[in-house]
């Protein structure tokens, strides 16, 4: 999720990003073992949106405290959100990360998995210079979100040995795998700021709404996204034979010589002519049409969860500035 984020999105941002990235660049990590250490450097190093992390920060200035207090939380969820980049590179074999070689092709691959851990460690380091009477909750959040990542890849991986998903696994995989570490994110910043339990719940509710309808329109870009705006050639999902919300809602939707059809299309070599008749079968079934739908659900209930957790709008402006910039995203 966040692959290509527009102009303005960074712009609503960019001083909470800069505030951050002179944290980051300030954290010290030991010169020895170099092999441990130095991937670490480098990863962290590598150009990142840093959205998890602002989202801890904004949602403790939202709720009357400040981006200093919510500092060190947000620092953890960035450590801990790069961790399991590192393990998933390794897990899907890929050659790039952020347009850079990925950490166990530049090392190796044990390198990877140790130089993944000691950052999984680092993060809990960051999170325990908390006050302490807020780290209970911060460690049973925490704790929680972690499982629940590794729960999502697991299904992930799961699936793609798998002809049929329904719909609602793929919407709870991905809630597992992406919006649950932006839910924890934002109730980071609500625990630290001491709101009620049922603030915390909105804001995380809110995370978790956002980053399902953002997934969702992840998905419909690939294929009917403009190549130019998303930063990516269209396509390639289904290049890949992978999952989406597109593929699973097309098969939910087909009847059983159309599935058998949907199958078929997945063998096709040609990509241009696997791209084109692929298409032409979500169109026929107005697969598109649905996918928005459940997007827009998805996004309402965000939005209205966001509502709900603030009296005054001002209190909270740049959040929506940022719902609405990741929520509104063009073909």
């Amino acid at each position: 999720v966040f692959k290509k984020l527009g102009f303005f999105i960074m712009e609503v941002i960019k001083d909470y990003i800069n505030y951050f990235e002179k944290e980051i660049a300030h954290l010290s990590f030991p010169d020895t073992p170099k092999n441990l250490y130095d991937p670490v450097g480098y990863f962290l190093g590598l150009e990142a949106k840093r959205i998890r992390p602002v989202l801890t920060l904004l949602s403790a200035e939202s709720f009357g405290s400040s981006k200093e207090e919510a500092l060190d939380a947000s620092v953890a969820v960035e450590l801990f959100h790069n961790f399991t980049l590192l393990h998933d590179d390794i897990m899907d074999n890929s050659m790039l990360r952020r347009g850079k070689k990925t950490v166990h092709h530049v090392w190796n691959t044990n390198i990877a998995i140790l130089s993944g851990d000691v950052l999984m460690v680092y993060a809990y380091s960051q999170l325990a210079n908390n006050k302490a009477k807020h780290l209970p909750d911060l460690l049973k959040l925490f704790n929680k979100t972690a499982v629940q990542l590794c729960e999502g890849q697991q299904l992930d991986m799961d699936f793609e040995s798998e002809e049929i998903i329904s719909v609602d696994q793929y919407l709870n995989m991905i809630k597992l795998k992406t919006s649950v570490l932006l839910g924890c994110a934002l109730q980071f910043g609500a625990i630290i700021a001491n709101s009620s339990i049922d603030k915390q719940s909105l804001i995380y509710d809110f995370g978790i709404n956002l980053g399902l309808a953002f997934q969702i329109q992840d998905d419909i870009l690939d294929l009917y996204g403009d190549s130019e705006k998303i930063g990516k050639k269209i396509g390639g999902d289904i290049l890949n034979n992978k999952k989406t919300i597109l593929s699973v809602v097309a098969n939910d939707l087909a009847n059983i010589s159309q599935k058998k059809e949907l199958l078929q299309l997945s063998k096709i070599s040609d990509p241009i002519l696997k791209i084109s008749k692929t298409t032409d079968f979500y169109n026929q079934l107005k697969v598109l049409d649905y996918c928005k739908k459940i997007s827009k659900k998805y996004s309402d209930n965000a939005i209205a969860s966001l509502n709900k957790s603030f009296k005054e709008k001002k209190s909270s402006s740049i959040l929506y500035k940022l719902a609405e910039a990741l929520l509104v995203r063009r073909h």
